[in-house]
């Protein structure tokens, strides 16, 4: 559970200073207001995909004992891996932009794999919470039968 709060609360933090960055990298380059760019959005996908979703998944943690699995694991590291491609190619996209410069096909590319890898840590993380209400289920019924019986 430690893991992911302080991952929760790193992408709040980093979320925070990348709406920063964006006003303070658009004013320092004369970036026409109301131009857009994606580090206009940058900050909002930190916030919700690393800092309020994963906050989320802290609940569910607390409530299912998610993090003790291999499978959890497996969802935390793809998943991650998936909101750091996908910002970071945000922002060296967003950069380019204000910079006035062409962005490549690179950049898609490495932006597309990071949104598959935040495709597959949502399945995995699903496939977790599925597996943990399975087992909760069958202990709970075993528990009302014993007391039952």
């Amino acid at each position: 559970m430690k893991k992911i709060f302080n991952a929760a609360f790193a992408y709040m933090i980093i979320g925070v200073l990348s709406g920063l960055f964006y006003r303070e990298f658009t004013k320092a380059n004369d970036f026409p207001e109301g131009g857009f760019t994606q580090l206009s959005v940058v900050h909002t996908h930190l916030l919700t995909l690393g800092f309020i979703v994963l906050l989320i998944v802290l609940v569910l943690d607390k409530v299912f004992g998610l993090s003790g699995t291999k499978m959890f694991s497996w969802f935390f590291w793809t998943y991650n891996a998936g909101i750091i491609l996908t910002s970071g190619t945000m922002v060296w996209h967003g950069m380019l932009t204000v910079l006035g410069q062409e962005s490549s096909a690179m950049i898609s590319g490495i932006a597309g794999l990071g949104h598959i890898a935040l495709s597959v840590g949502m399945v995995l993380l699903f496939l977790s919470l599925r597996k943990a209400i399975v087992a909760d289920k069958a202990v709970t019924t075993a528990t009302a039968r014993s007391i039952a019986g």
